[in-house]
């Protein structure tokens, strides 16, 4: 995937126009179809705003890695008594066996979550 596509992919998560984006970033509809476009690419401080803005890191929006969140999330309340660091820890303290049934429990709820929106 390009910074492009990851771009509009985020933007499209967000639900927001390119009209949005380019007005929280001080530039013309045209540089962010252009960004999208992978034609040009922004400068730092824009990419830092674009970061900001996704809630990603920019490691994330230039692929160096696949750990799209701030790394502040990492510090944030998993459950009452957990952090979401001290989940992955704990996730990572299992067997590959015991990991692939930790995923496919997680992929469970969350399809269980979006059918029970779904019916609201």
């Amino acid at each position: 995937m390009s910074f492009g596509s990851t771009m509009v992919r985020l933007r499209n998560e967000k639900g927001v126009y390119q009209k949005e984006l380019a007005s929280y970033l001080k530039v013309s509809i045209g540089t962010v179809s252009n960004y999208e476009k992978d034609r040009h690419f922004p400068d730092q401080a824009t990419l830092c705003k674009i970061a900001e803005y996704f809630g990603v890191t920019v490691d994330y929006l230039l692929e160096r890695n696949s750990f799209r969140y701030n790394p502040e999330e990492l510090c944030r309340p998993f459950t009452d008594n957990y952090t979401v660091s001290d989940f992955i820890n704990i996730s990572l303290d299992l067997s590959p066996k015991r990991r692939n049934s930790l995923t496919e429990y997680a992929l469970l709820l969350k399809l269980q979550e979006r059918t029970e929106a779904a019916g609201d």
